[in-house]
């Protein structure tokens, strides 16, 4: 059995690009140790992806900035003479309603945000019609914990594990011309740093360890570890008889209000703190705001609403604060990598529309129309279609012309 496990380490280790070890290396803190059981979050629990995601703080981020930008939009551009024309390539369809086979393009942007969120980096395959073709037929998100990235001859090449059908592995190689990688902080030209080991290793395990304490603390009727003391000197299967009596009788839930009766001198004595004492509440909540910050959400954004938000008061204000921010330079990366692998020209490219996220309420909207088309004698700088079309209206006959102080029919009007 330990030469098994020896050799499974050394092909792990040859996967990843760990050096090879024999098992009785294998020890907490090492790059194998993290592989079999996930980061040691400070001598908490192993932090990995399923630990990660079972804090209630840590999936709340990773849906709200995976579910806000999922909803975005994203809208293709060609570069003109006279500014930018819009359009729709194939590629439209795939990035915004179908990316591959039975993946939605919601999903896609949800799984690749979720990666590089607690992982560091993200993959999508991209798939052409043919090994020579340069038309894209889908995006495939993969796994980052099944990608190992190399670098060949001044190039990256993907090493992919993938399941098929049958339910078999197999690898693929891919070069990088096919592979969107978006990294987050800490790129050295191969990988990210994973929120995991590093930001995440501490708060979410001290935050996980602190939710199984407190289901621990209820599952005991919400009563603190105790000692039963009786009198004399009672023989072992005395104790036995009357611990395993104690715990059928009064622990767990279902049974925390029903009185105990202690007769022939026996007396209870509480033996460690309770949830207030050991400032469980406090450390719950604290660990709510170091995940918060390690995201960059603000925690009133998950419903941790404690603590006033800095960045103004109203809708408006947290939704462009959390645009600006957070979100931004995700989406600042995603655009720049599809730029870059699917046009490889500077004349087409891609935005996210956020207008969507950044709008205020309807009385500043509309007023910002009312300047924007002219009123009061100052010239406008938006068309009437151009402002029904942010309101998702048709144009009408007349709305295409700038309003002039000169002019005898005010557009603002319409």
């Amino acid at each position: 059995m330990k030469n098994w496990i020896n050799k499974f380490a050394i092909k792990i280790a040859n996967a990843t690009n760990t050096p090879s070890a024999p098992i009785s290396q294998i020890t907490r803190g090492s790059e194998l140790f993290s592989i079999f059981s996930g980061s040691n979050a400070g001598g908490t629990v192993a932090v990995n992806e399923r630990v990660a995601m079972c804090v209630s703080a840590v999936i709340g981020c990773v849906n709200l900035i995976g579910g806000a930008i999922s909803s975005m939009p994203l809208h293709f551009y060609e570069r003109t003479n006279s500014g930018r024309q819009r359009y729709s390539p194939d590629i439209w369809w795939l990035l915004n309603e179908r990316a591959f086979n039975n993946w939605p393009a919601s999903a896609l942007w949800v799984y690749v945000v979720l990666s590089k969120l607690l992982h560091g980096d993200a993959f999508v395959q991209i798939h052409r019609a043919s090994r020579f073709s340069s038309v894209i037929t889908g995006f495939e998100p993969i796994h980052p914990l099944n990608v190992d990235v190399r670098k060949i001859n001044g190039r990256l090449s993907y090493t992919l594990w993938k399941n098929a059908d049958d339910g078999s592995v197999y690898v693929e190689v891919v070069d990088q011309d096919d592979m969107l990688h978006v990294s987050g902080p800490g790129f050295n030209g191969l990988r990210g740093i994973s929120q995991i080991k590093h930001g995440l290793q501490n708060a979410a395990g001290i935050a996980y360890a602190a939710d199984q304490f407190a289901g621990q603390f209820f599952n005991n009727g919400a009563r603190p570890d105790f000692a039963i003391e009786m009198p004399g000197n009672p023989t072992t299967e005395q104790q036995e008889m009357m611990r395993s009596t104690w715990m059928e009788r009064f622990q767990g839930f279902g049974n925390s209000h029903k009185p105990a009766l202690l007769a022939g001198g026996v007396k209870i004595h509480e033996i460690t703190m309770n949830a207030e004492d050991s400032q469980l509440l406090a450390t719950r909540s604290f660990q709510v705001e170091e995940i918060c910050r390690i995201f960059g959400v603000p925690p009133h954004m998950i419903g941790h609403t404690e603590k006033a938000t800095s960045w103004g008061t109203g809708i408006e204000q947290m939704s462009i604060g959390f645009v600006k921010f957070t979100l931004q330079p995700h989406l600042v990366a995603f655009e720049q990598e599809i730029n870059s692998k699917v046009f490889r020209t500077p004349k087409n490219f891609c935005e996210f529309q956020t207008a969507g996220l950044e709008r205020g309420d309807i009385k500043a909207r509309y007023e910002g129309y009312r300047i924007a088309i002219g009123r009061a004698g100052e010239p406008g700088w938006m068309t009437v279609n151009e402002v029904r079309n942010l309101e998702n209206q048709l144009p009408r006959d007349g709305g295409d012309s700038l309003y002039q102080p000169n002019q005898t029919s005010n557009l603002s009007a319409a």
